[in-house]
């Protein structure tokens, strides 16, 4: 059973296989189906109405989905059985306080350091501006932190997993 919530409202729960086998929305049969298209988008029927669907985003660490359907936008969180067996342990909290340090996804040269030592940052924040594959590509906080450390200066050459800074 996986739990859905659309645009932060009430959850729909979702069983890919219901008591007749299919799948089912809120314990009601639901038919569906879906095409990819040649644009990147989907096509679906779902009860015999038909819509266009594109992803525009998705979050793997908040397991949300953004999709537009028509002119409308949907944020889809999900959450399946595993997820709530750890927030049943008490163990979404500890996950969502852990801060990871930040490192180098590919070889390239520190362009700018935003942030200092000692600074409070919230997720979100850009802390540093890494030029790789001549793009620039802006670092931000995976989570609200405290920069402990930083390991690099600016205009420094720098290589793949390596900790550029540290956060706790």
């Amino acid at each position: 059973m996986i739990k859905a919530t659309v645009n932060g409202r009430k959850p729909y729960e979702i069983n890919l296989s219901g008591a007749d086998g299919g799948p089912e929305c809120d314990g009601k049969p639901v038919s569906w189906s879906a095409e990819h298209l040649p644009s990147g988008g989907f096509s679906l029927l779902v009860d015999g109405k038909s819509f266009v669907a594109e992803v525009v985003g998705t979050d793997r660490s908040e397991k949300t989905v953004t999709l537009r359907i028509g002119q409308s936008v949907y944020e889809v969180g999900l959450e399946g059985p595993m997820d709530r067996l750890l927030a049943s342990m008490g163990l979404t909290q500890a996950a969502a306080r852990k801060v990871n340090d930040i490192k180098a996804p590919m070889p390239g040269m520190v362009l700018k350091i935003l942030v200092e030592p000692g600074q409070t940052i919230k997720k979100g924040d850009p802390v540093l501006i890494l030029e790789a594959m001549k793009m620039e590509n802006v670092f931000k906080s995976t989570a609200d932190a405290v920069v402990k450390e930083i390991r690099v200066t600016e205009r420094k050459a720098v290589e793949k997993g390596e900790v550029l800074i540290v956060l706790e």
